[in-house]
């Protein structure tokens, strides 16, 4: 038998990898050293990041890909606050990260407030305002359990970032405890009341004029097959929400796409008799900005307890997306194929395309032509919030589902390069990943392009230069008739990526797509800058003036 000491810090490695964890993100801290020591010794590959918002991002990155729990180690204090913007992220899109933090050491907890470094009041009752779920662990024997617990709770739908901290004290201390063995995951099944199936068939058999909104949850659990089984049997028409794309296919006659920002579609919505909404709390982004007020009977599937009914009354289903609809579907009566919502669904995407067309946008769409021209089908596109993803969450085709992520859950700058960055890592070997990042998002996470060249990951990063926050000066001017501090002084994004290593490229519209291709067929990281002003398309929800 060994003769190794062995200490909380391993048995927390040990704990990640009995679970099923390869990978671990994080950044090390003075407190969080027993973590990173024991991590020398196990079988987990390590991915470090230049600061911990970046790393939390790239956790989340990595969790989206791979649909599994992704392990973030975070040291105490700044550390443990500097990645709370992207844990909000985590939970407004239900993202599994588990966190593993650090804390003070145990003589300074309990409000002795004794002046450690790093000491807060209470860092688990603050970041519990944000995570799922939050816990502290007192001592060793406790780790193991609680990281099993936080692990299940982060895969029980709704998933979402959970937070195991441990103080220093208890990550240095020796164990006697034997190795951890691999334990499976037994998170929450949460399956469908059947007299609310039964209530949604009967709804759903007797509608006249049935659609269908495909939320994000559908996406996490895995449903796209049983939704289009679903569409075709009851001739709906289905839109996808900005975090479901990809989840029905794009081009499909009964596909509404994704125009949720469009006056035309909301009105579509509106005069469904019955509408069923599965994986999405018809939140701000879902419902053209609240503007949307349905006139039929609203079928909910939502996993989330908190978003049943939060904005409009409905018949409820507390339940995975999966499970739900692979009920309705083999519970349905199928329709005949008449050609009527189809014929209604073209009426509806014809007049967007009008609309559009005279709003001279041509440098807005030949741009976004032309990166998803140059994208691989397979390849996951991770968006900051900026002009160009704004677009991309209403006509970017997702031929893949769960393709096109974006920081649409919180909103917060800084989201696609890093993420971006952790699915590279997920998919290591299998092909390049896209971020898209405008000039202000991409100062947040410059630091790594460090990252992207020590681990040698296939991203390509497309920052579109507009000389400030591009937004931002669209919604200043519309409001107040003038923008103010939204201009910003930016480095040269080439000279700067080629500092670090990173080969990178000045592009225009009509260079982009082949010299996108070409970055993202190249072999480890790469830059394209391209400098244009865009325009979002007119807003048509009450009040925007359209």
């Amino acid at each position: 038998m060994s003769t190794a000491v062995r200490r909380g810090g391993d048995l927390v490695a040990e704990t990640l990898a009995a679970l099923g964890a390869t990978t671990v993100f994080g950044e090390p801290g003075q407190h969080a050293l027993g973590l990173f020591d024991a991590l020398s010794r196990s079988s987990l590959q390590y991915a470090g990041f230049r600061n911990e918002l970046d790393a939390a991002f790239a956790a989340d990155g990595y969790a989206r890909v791979t649909g599994r729990p992704a392990p973030l180690m975070l040291s105490t204090g700044p550390g443990a606050l500097q990645s709370l913007a992207a844990l909000q992220e985590a939970a407004a899109a239900s993202v599994p990260v588990v966190v593993i933090a650090s804390q003070i050491p145990s003589a300074g907890l309990g409000a002795r407030r004794r002046g450690f470094l790093h000491e807060l009041r209470d860092q688990r009752a603050l970041v519990a305002q944000v995570v799922k779920h939050a816990v502290q662990v007192q001592r060793p024997s406790q780790i193991s359990s609680a990281l099993q617990e936080a692990w299940e709770v982060a895969l029980s739908a709704p998933h979402g970032p959970v937070w195991v901290e441990v103080p220093q004290d208890v990550l240095l201390a020796t164990t006697d405890l034997p190795p951890v063995e691999p334990v499976p995951a037994s998170p929450r099944v949460l399956a469908p009341r059947p007299e609310l199936v039964a209530e949604a068939v009967r709804l759903l058999d007797g509608a006249d004029r049935p659609v269908v909104i495909a939320g994000g949850g559908v996406v996490r659990s895995g449903a796209e097959a049983a939704l289009l089984e679903l569409a075709e049997k009851l001739r709906t028409p289905v839109v996808t929400t900005f975090g479901a794309k990809g989840a029905f296919p794009w081009a499909h006659p009964l596909s509404l796409q994704s125009w949720l920002e469009d006056w035309h579609t909301t009105e579509f919505l509106q005069d469904a008799d019955v509408l069923l909404v599965v994986g999405s709390g018809l939140g701000e982004l879902s419902s053209n900005y609240h503007s949307f007020q349905p006139r039929g009977r609203v079928i909910q599937v939502e996993a989330d307890l908190g978003k049943l009914e939060a904005n409009h009354a409905a018949l409820g289903v507390h339940a995975d997306a999966l499970l739900t609809l692979e009920a309705l579907a083999g519970a349905v009566a199928p329709r005949e194929a008449d050609g009527v919502a189809e014929k209604r669904v073209a009426e509806v995407l014809a007049l967007v395309a009008d609309r559009l067309a005279g709003q001279e946008l041509g440098l807005e769409q030949q741009v976004l032509h032309a990166v998803r021209a140059a994208l691989p089908d397979d390849a996951p596109s991770f968006w900051d919030m900026t002009i160009l993803a704004y677009w991309a969450w209403s006509a970017w085709d997702a031929r893949t589902s769960g393709s096109m992520q974006s920081a649409q859950g919180a909103g917060g700058l800084g989201y696609g390069f890093p993420a971006a960055l952790g699915a590279a890592v997920a998919r290591a070997g299998s092909g390049p990943v896209l971020a898209v990042s405008g000039d202000g998002g991409a100062m947040y996470g410059i630091a790594d392009l460090a990252t992207a060249r020590q681990l040698d990951l296939d991203v390509t990063w497309l920052i579109v230069d507009d000389g400030g926050y591009g937004i931002l000066r669209e919604y200043m001017t519309g409001a107040f008739g003038a923008a103010y501090a939204t201009e910003l002084t930016r480095p040269d994004f080439v000279a700067l990526a080629e500092a670090f290593g990173v080969p990178a490229r000045s592009t225009t519209p009509e260079t982009l797509q082949r010299d996108l291709a070409e970055a993202l067929a190249a072999p480890g990281p790469s830059v394209v800058v391209l400098p244009a002003l865009l325009r979002m398309f007119a807003p048509t929800h009450p009040g925007s003036g359209s």
